[in-house]
């Protein structure tokens, strides 16, 4: 969708200030480290998946998304699918504490303590086979489909409508547009270069990567 979270080449919102990465800490606040876990650990009951995940936080009206840190955000998308998914009610998120008891299905989900390095190191593979033709192969010039989704999609807004180059082809992976909705299904996933100063206006000598699924491109 359009929102606050795809902010690439707005104007407006004053220069980017980021903290040098040698000086930045992985958590600012220790509550920071609980938002992460409980997000992780959430995510095993099989309630949603990653692109439902992301699509939650996206959901937030954009003064609050822009209002947020970025933990904030996180915290803010776990706590509605949550209570969408009926895992607890509002009045429990309102007050913090269990009010009904816990269906035996989650708690079977549930990962001892012990088990939680083995599951964040083995990660979570998102190919997946599919029998639609591949379209493009590498050198090809393509154009990026101009469309305004109402949902998730992994397609930049800037680079919508303009023209790039196949520069990589990685195979077929979940298609994160239709796995938001909850439909798996598999595309071909291809990484294309841009000429900034398509993108940007002239002088921009930059050249930018970014990796698309096949339903985002059309032949240049």
């Amino acid at each position: 969708m359009n929102g606050a979270h795809d902010l690439g080449g707005m104007h407006g919102l004053g220069p980017i200030n980021p903290e040098p990465e040698r000086a930045e800490p992985i958590f600012h606040e220790e509550w920071e480290k609980r938002a992460l876990g409980l997000t992780l650990t959430a995510g095993w009951l099989g309630q949603w998946n990653i692109d439902i995940s992301r699509f939650a936080r996206e959901r937030q009206h954009p003064v609050a998304y822009l209002s947020n840190s970025y933990y904030e955000n996180w915290l803010t998308g776990l706590e509605t699918l949550l209570v969408e998914r009926g895992v607890i009610s509002p009045e429990e998120l309102t007050q913090g504490k269990a009010i009904n008891l816990t269906p035996a299905e989650l708690i079977e989900k549930c990962a001892p303590a012990s088990a939680v390095q083995g599951i964040l190191s083995s990660g979570g593979p998102c190919d997946m086979a599919t029998d639609d033709l591949q379209k493009f192969q590498i050198g090809d010039k393509i154009k990026v489909v101009q469309f305004n989704p109402t949902g998730h999609t992994r397609a930049p807004r800037y680079i919508r409508g303009h023209e790039g180059m196949i520069t990589n082809y990685y195979g077929s992976f979940i298609f994160p547009d239709e796995n938001a909705q909850d439909n798996k299904i598999g595309q071909h996933l291809y990484n294309v270069s841009f000429d900034g100063n398509q993108l940007w206006g002239k002088d921009n000598d930059t050249t930018i990567h970014v990796d698309l699924w096949q339903s985002y491109m059309e032949p240049a």
